[in-house]
């Protein structure tokens, strides 16, 4: 049997109000938030570059672009 090989998945961290999110794109987290809630839009949202180095802030929310690490799965477990 293989050794499990780790992979990584982007993710998008949104905190606000103090409370964390996570979405797997940014189309989903602004699926689920309103641009009145979080004062800003996918499409300005889609063309930065944002990453846990450089996040988006505004005055009501923060938004990370990062990645979780996963194991692989094998059919024989």
């Amino acid at each position: 049997m293989e050794p499990k090989k780790k992979q990584e998945r982007a993710i998008v961290h949104l905190e606000k109000n103090g409370q964390h999110y996570y979405y797997g794109n940014l189309k989903a987290m602004t699926d689920h938030w309103s641009k009145d809630a979080i004062v800003v839009s996918y499409t300005y949202l889609k063309n930065l570059n944002i990453s846990e180095e450089k996040p988006y802030r505004n005055d009501y929310c923060i938004i990370r672009r990062g990645f979780i690490v996963t194991s692989s799965r094998h059919e024989n477990n």
